[in-house]
């Protein structure tokens, strides 16, 4: 099955914010149109080559910039992951407390001009005995989950002009831990039985599925679901709808990123890939779409405990899981303490699970680099980095430096290298061509739909979108603020560290083959590594070319006798 923190923590909090209805249908036509063929092709690439990110550029050397500029966002993305993780590490801990402590309002953490309020809390009488009008208390009310997240657990000071303040310890060490569960998941490997395997794939399902069934039982949920499922028809024609849609099916396929080029490089030549392409990203939607109920029937009631408007409910940005789903287990009537660990349990699992593949095509890419150097360091000194990146996360403005990193390092620096990575292969390496090894492969024969999708409609539409975006040339936002000068020039040098590897490599691989020419064509370590596969692959790829040129002469010759 195909879960994990893009579809549990990004996909509601991505449709939450553009305006929950008004991103449902973008969101499928792009998973149809763009998500699912770039899936397929990156599943494909890796499979035939046996090669990782940046390796499978033996068949156009000049693209191969791509592999290591998508090396730097993952690990832009996969550094803010592991504070996720570390955050979830964090509830876990607190989940095994008599009363659960985001279940109630804390005067030590109340705010200036903020009223906590709870479940318990009557919104009516309070408004009545503090003299305020139904609009004024929605202005001033906070949850009890909210406030202890954003004052208890971030300590959150969304104004960085001043500094993002010093790590919080407590947050340190669960990142700590976090790195060094992945750092023994990457240096001995995942080796699980198969009811291991089936219970890892169900859990988050079942867990998911109660949470559904709990959020659509409290009060005022159908009116979460309906904001979820209420298209907005003037959001639509917004391009911004439609970029949001395209980075977050980057994020729940994991497209874009070079790391199913990585794994799927470990498949056998012959794998079905192209049965995993249709099954998994029908899963992977379907999993979003149960996230996104479980979410918003959620936010459906707070939205009525509180007295305001859906889309008004909380302010936590990508904070939003951390705010709704504890809201949803502090109303389990049942040992919510079990159900807060068995759901905190599940998402350190999807987020390490995330991370472990993301950092794992990190290693393979320095592994290609330095085939010498001993793994067990490579491992090592790559989680010791970033959990000192991470660090930053753990700070009182950390949740603005992460929106800050997703919007360039995981969204912007991700869109740009997958429209040039389906270029190189479309256009300059040839659909065709690409084709007829995936029919040499998995002996599955291409329709329109899938040649359609690569050559035109995904370079086309992309290219449109981030032209449009650059242009527009929107300020970014956090909490409605716009980002101090010195944030906003870190977050393009991310960018033009990472676009800056395509004319670096590229220079690069013109010298080695010697000339620009060549360095579009693939080289001689291009094709499958079974030297017998690779005999016949070659066998068939002259056939042909003979057939094509029979064909050309033949039609040639017609033309000439008319």
């Amino acid at each position: 099955m195909s879960v994990g923190l893009g579809n549990v923590w990004r996909f509601p909090y991505t449709a939450y914010k553009n305006g929950g209805g008004a991103f449902l249908i973008p969101y499928l036509l792009v998973l149809l149109l763009i998500g699912r063929p770039l899936y397929f092709m990156e599943l494909t690439l890796g499979q035939f080559s046996s090669s990782g990110s940046t390796k499978v550029w033996n068949m156009v050397p000049l693209a191969r910039g791509v592999g290591f500029g998508q090396m730097i966002g993952v690990m832009s993305v996969v550094s803010y992951y592991c504070s996720l993780i570390a955050l979830a590490l964090h509830y876990l801990g607190h989940s095994f407390q008599t009363t659960l402590p985001w279940t109630n309002c804390h005067p030590e953490l109340s705010e200036v001009d903020r009223i906590c309020v709870d479940a318990s809390t009557n919104i009516t009488a309070l408004a009545n005995s503090l003299n305020m009008t139904a609009e004024e208390m929605a202005n001033k009310t906070i949850s009890s989950a909210e406030q202890y997240f954003m004052k208890g657990v971030l300590k959150e000071d969304g104004d960085i002009t001043n500094g993002i303040g010093l790590p919080d310890w407590k947050l340190m060490i669960c990142l700590a831990v976090c790195w060094i569960l992945l750092f023994f998941t990457l240096w001995k490997g995942v080796a699980s039985s198969g009811k291991i395997a089936y219970f890892t794939a169900l859990f988050p399902y079942v867990v998911l599925f109660t949470l559904l069934v709990r959020g659509l039982t409290l009060p005022g949920a159908m009116k979460g679901v309906m904001f979820y499922l209420t298209p907005d028809w003037e959001k639509l024609a917004t391009v911004d709808v439609w970029y949001a849609a395209v980075t977050q099916s980057f994020f729940s396929l994991s497209t874009g990123f070079g790391a199913l080029i990585t794994y799927s490089s470990f498949n056998k030549f012959n794998h079905n890939s192209y049965r995993d392409a249709v099954i998994i990203s029908v899963a992977d939607t379907l999993t979003s779409f149960l996230a996104g109920f479980v979410i918003f029937s959620i936010l459906g009631n707070l939205a009525q405990e509180l007295g305001v408007d859906v889309d008004k409910v909380v302010n936590s940005g990508p904070g939003l899981a951390f705010v709704s789903y504890p809201s949803a287990l502090a109303k389990f009537d049942f040992l919510p303490q079990l159900f807060s660990v068995l759901f905190f349990l599940m998402l350190v699992t999807l987020g390490l699970g995330s991370a472990t593949g993301l950092t794992s095509n990190i290693i393979a890419i320095f592994h290609d680099l330095y085939p010498q150097a001993n793994k067990t360091l490579v491992t090592g000194l790559v989680c010791l980095a970033l959990f000192a990146v991470g660090t930053v996360y753990t700070t009182p403005g950390g949740q603005a430096i992460l929106e800050l990193v997703d919007y360039f390092g995981g969204s912007f620096i991700i869109f740009l290298l997958a429209i040039i990575e389906v270029i190189a292969v479309a256009w300059v390496y040839g659909i065709n061509r690409w084709k007829d090894d995936v029919k040499f492969m998995v002996n599955v024969s291409l329709s329109w739909y899938w040649m359609t999708c690569l050559k035109f409609v995904i370079p086309l539409s992309l290219t449109g979108m981030l032209v449009y975006v650059v242009y527009k040339n929107e300020p970014v936002l956090y909490q409605g603020e716009v980002y101090p000068t010195p944030a906003l020039a870190a977050g393009w040098a991310l960018t033009a560290l990472a676009v800056l590897q395509l004319p670096f490599w590229g220079l690069i691989e013109i010298f080695k083959c010697r000339g620009i020419s060549n360095a579009l064509k693939p080289n001689a370590e291009w094709g499958p590594t079974n030297k017998r596969i690779k005999s016949e692959w070659k066998e068939m790829t002259v056939e042909k070319l003979k057939k094509k040129h029979h064909e050309n002469m033949a039609r040639f010759g017609h033309v000439t006798r008319d």
